[in-house]
């Protein structure tokens, strides 16, 4: 495990597009797929991460907490599954079914998505406005595996809660910090510095 931050995409990006199948439905979902939501949350995590399992059940609270709101969530894990087979869409999938996730989980096979998003991590959190501005990239809460500090994803939820008010979010933000995302042999992009 390679302790990895986030690599603090610059506030104001315009939310790169994309075309993954959910691992669940097989949709294909990408930005048009959430044209009537007032701000987007795309997460890129993983079923193996201890990072990950700590905050999980936070995840799909967030997901059931915002369900009926503006705001529009997408979960994708772009993990080299030859290598972590608990990162392969069936896996994925029976992730999605245990913990109730109620926004689709994408494979990103070729990893392509994660670079265009700059993820180094997992989780990385990248939260968009209406017009899929990044207002904020940074961590869920400051719990983490190895600390007391209990779960609340207060962090996130700040933003999302500006954001959906259409009020300012501070861009003083905290990086995430996570497993390093597992890249195929080859394909590090240039950012990657774990």
């Amino acid at each position: 495990m390679v302790l990895t931050a986030s690599t603090m995409l610059g506030l104001g990006t315009s939310a790169p597009d994309f075309q993954l199948a959910d691992v669940t439905s097989g949709e294909i979902i990408s930005l048009a797929s959430f044209a009537d939501k007032k701000a987007l949350l795309v997460m890129f995590i993983c079923r193996h991460c201890p990072f990950v399992k700590h905050i999980q059940t936070e995840l799909a609270k967030l997901g059931n907490d915002y369900f009926a709101t503006g705001l529009g969530i997408v979960a994708i894990s772009a993990n080299d599954a030859s290598k972590y087979p608990d990162d392969a869409p069936e896996s994925l999938k029976q992730m999605a079914a245990e913990l109730g996730f109620k926004f689709p989980l994408c494979y990103d096979q070729t990893q392509e998505i994660a670079k265009l998003y700059t993820a180094a991590c997992t989780p990385d959190f990248f939260l968009f406005d209406a017009q899929r501005k990044l207002v904020y990239r940074g961590q869920l809460d400051g719990s983490r595996p190895s600390n007391d500090i209990p779960v609340t994803g207060e962090d996130l939820r700040k933003a999302i809660d500006a954001t959906l008010a259409d009020e300012a979010v501070s861009s003083e933000q905290k990086p995430s910090i996570g497993c390093n995302i597992k890249w195929i042999p080859g394909n590090e992009p240039s950012y990657f510095h774990g």
